[in-house]
């Protein structure tokens, strides 16, 4: 049997030939682009909120409407802290006097040269002494004058204040503090000039500014300086009595009584021969502290009238409560024991709730 044979296909046809596209024209090389710099783009900034000035930051546009007819003067208080340097005065002439007697005639000229030697403090140069050497104080720098300069101006324009009748100098410390001296000198420290706003250091300066309307400052450096003799003395005859009261003691029984005595005699002959005028320097130095502390009063109230009654009640908040938490450092979590009767009566300045206190009137809105 033989094989069926494939059966076969017919041939499929070829397909035609088309003819190919012509080749595309090669686009140009693009040119190659520069490097990128490494650092970050730059975003613009973006819009913020202007800072909320202090309260008792000033905007400076007082002007001064009137020029005050006494630039300096002296209120009841400087006078009558006058006539209480009185017993001092006498004192400190009999002791000059009794040294100036070894020297004759010249001894007069010494007595003179004292009495005169008080109108020193009137005296610039003498001022620019008793500021450096004595207060520790310094003029200010460039930056601390541009910043006290609009500060003090404004003061001076609401009081009516020469801007050349007195000079600001400045005290290194970290301190909120201010002094005002002799006749023309207003010290503040560089904490106030740094930290507190314009308002609160236009109250500072007010306040010693009034020290010096009121004539506080001259005349308690004046009584000062004519008692300063009195007081050499004094303490000059504490200190003998205590060496002859300790050698006596060394020598005999006896001889602390004998001191003693001898002490009481002299005493008992100065109060006769000079009409009981010792006995007035006991109750002295009470009457000067209560005169000073009215002087702060008054300058506290300078500083009211001058429109810084606010600012200056929150400087005394401000150091009444650095002054409470001083003591409460101290006492070691005791409980902080008061003054007594006699130490307050002899604080020079009052405590800060009383001036408090007192400005209450000018912080009240008006009705």
């Amino acid at each position: 049997m033989t094989e069926p044979s494939e059966p076969q296909y017919p041939q499929m046809p070829q397909m035609p030939q088309y003819p190919t596209a012509p080749p595309y024209p090669q686009a140009p090389p693009y040119p190659q682009a520069p490097p990128y710099p490494l650092t970050p783009p730059v975003v613009p900034p973006q819009p913020s909120h202007p800072p909320v000035p202090h309260p008792h930051e000033l905007r400076f546009e007082q002007r001064r409407v009137h020029i005050s007819e006494h630039q300096r003067g002296a209120d009841g208080t400087a006078i009558s802290g006058l006539l209480l340097h009185v017993p001092n005065f006498l004192c400190s002439l009999l002791v000059v006097g009794m040294v100036s007697a070894f020297f004759g005639l010249l001894g007069i000229a010494l007595v003179l040269a004292w009495l005169a030697s008080g109108a020193l403090i009137f005296h610039r140069p003498t001022e620019r002494v008793i500021a450096r050497r004595l207060l520790k104080l310094r003029a200010p720098t460039p930056q601390e004058l541009a910043r006290l300069t609009p500060v003090w101006r404004e003061v001076l324009a609401r009081a009516g204040i020469e801007e050349t009748t007195y000079e600001l100098w400045v005290e290194d410390s970290e301190h909120l503090n201010a002094v005002a001296a002799a006749g023309h000198i207003v010290g503040v420290t560089r904490f106030s000039i740094e930290q507190l706003p314009s308002g609160q250091l236009a109250a500072v300066l007010a306040h010693e500014l009034g020290h010096h309307v009121g004539g506080h400052t001259w005349s308690s450096l004046l009584g000062y300086w004519y008692a300063l003799p009195g007081r050499v003395a004094w303490r000059l005859m504490v200190i003998v009595t205590l060496i002859a009261f300790y050698v006596s003691r060394v020598v005999s029984w006896a001889g602390p009584v004998l001191v003693v005595l001898v002490v009481g005699c002299a005493a008992f002959v100065a109060v006769g021969s000079l009409y009981g005028l010792p006995l007035l320097l006991l109750v002295v130095p009470y009457l000067l502290a209560a005169a000073g502390r009215r002087a702060e009063f008054h300058a506290d109230q300078q500083a009211a009238v001058l429109g810084f009654a606010p600012m200056l009640a929150e400087v005394l908040g401000r150091l009444h409560a650095t002054e409470q938490y001083a003591a409460a450092a101290a006492a070691g979590g005791k409980p902080v024991e008061r003054e007594g009767a006699l130490a307050r009566l002899l604080n020079s300045h009052p405590d800060y709730p009383a001036r408090l206190h007192r400005l209450g009137p000018y912080l009240r809105p008006a009705a």
